[in-house]
């Protein structure tokens, strides 16, 4: 933001700034729920830079190291870093006439076996924990499947093969800095493996949640109308 410029124009970009900070301070606990809403409803409605500053004043900047300590700990690659190491809690999985599931918070090892026949599996590493930078996943699949997925933001290689089946080539997309690689191989005959891209749940509802407000605040109000704190929104429907 220009503070030069109190009475320029905000940009969709100034508005954006200043939620990401709002968003950081409430993840650190800086600002409670209520308070965030109210501030976050005030960004988007805001119409000059300067009516923006005074709802970060009390809030550490984008340049100022504690917000990068919170960076580090919540986003990017640090935080990529601190899911990388520690002890495997699972090494494998087998599928016979029935199926397995990976999920949730758990240690991947530096190599995972997967086996199915006749049966699926799924391996979710959204919110799972590394035990190297670099992991591999094998996949070994008899008329069945299994489900690969990876969160936004890691790297994923695919070079299984398959009978009559196959491997998802995967996406492409290159991976965050600092975060883990996952290798996928293995073979599959008359079976596949896929490989899908998706955020977590928790993620989901908070973008869910932002566009809600975003949407909410777009919206004109009736001169003199309060509005309906979102706790009790529920109990009038």
């Amino acid at each position: 933001m220009t503070d030069e410029l109190p009475d320029l124009r905000a940009s969709d970009a100034d508005r954006e700034r200043v939620a990401e900070i709002l968003r950081e301070a409430l993840a650190e606990g800086r600002l409670e729920m209520a308070e965030f809403d109210e501030r976050l409803t005030a960004a988007y409605q805001a119409r000059t830079v300067g009516a923006l500053k005074p709802l970060v004043a009390d809030l550490p900047q984008p340049h100022d190291d504690r917000t990068a300590a919170t960076r580090a700990a919540t986003s990017g690659a640090l935080s990529w870093r601190e899911r990388i190491g520690g002890e495997p809690t699972s090494r494998g999985a087998f599928a016979f006439w029935s199926g397995f599931s990976r999920k949730g918070r758990w240690t991947v090892p530096r190599v995972f076996t997967a086996g199915v026949f006749q049966a699926g599996g799924e391996i979710d590493l959204r919110d799972a924990y590394f035990e190297a930078g670099e992991v591999t996943v094998r996949c070994f699949a008899l008329m069945g499947g299994i489900d690969v997925v990876v969160p936004p933001g890691v790297e994923v290689q695919v070079t299984g093969w398959g009978f009559m089946g196959g491997f998802d080539n995967g996406d492409g997309e290159p991976g965050d800095p600092g975060a883990p690689r996952v290798k996928i191989t293995g073979f599959a005959m008359m079976a596949g493996v896929g490989v899908r891209r998706k955020m977590s749940k928790r993620e989901k509802e908070r973008l869910k949640l932002e566009r809600e407000r975003r949407a909410e605040s777009a919206l004109p109000r009736e001169p003199g109308r309060r509005e309906v704190p979102d706790r009790l929104r529920k109990e009038l429907d």
